[in-house]
């Protein structure tokens, strides 16, 4: 399963729209933060270990793609933080996980 990088708001729009169709994994990460290297690496992990899971998983670095971040806050209603993970179905949040709680088991429950 491969990461989609979206960097900028269209992107973020499509993405947002097909949720009605597929379900994604919001991954939002900063570049600059140990804990979010950490939750990055959990992520990536999971990724590699076989998840079964017929959703997409898309990637926001939070410094570089600033206006992409806070579209996903807005458009969701979830308060920004980072690193955060958030599975959207049908245009809404259903799950969401922050800093150390981002980990190959908690990611793979709320995808199952």
């Amino acid at each position: 399963m491969s990461v989609k990088e979206l960097t900028t708001v269209e992107q973020w729009q499509e993405v947002f729209e097909e949720t009605t169709e597929t379900p994604v994994l919001v991954f939002k990460h900063s570049t600059q933060c140990p804990v979010s290297a950490e939750a990055h690496q959990e992520l990536h992990a999971l990724l590699e270990n076989g998840l079964q899971w017929d959703g997409q998983v898309v990637l926001v670095k939070v410094i570089e793609s600033r206006p992409v971040s806070n579209q996903i806050a807005e458009d969701l209603g979830v308060k920004h933080e980072s690193p955060q993970a958030i599975v959207v179905k049908d245009q809404e949040a259903i799950w969401n996980k922050s800093h150390w709680d981002i980990k190959q088991d908690t990611l793979k429950a709320a995808l199952v």
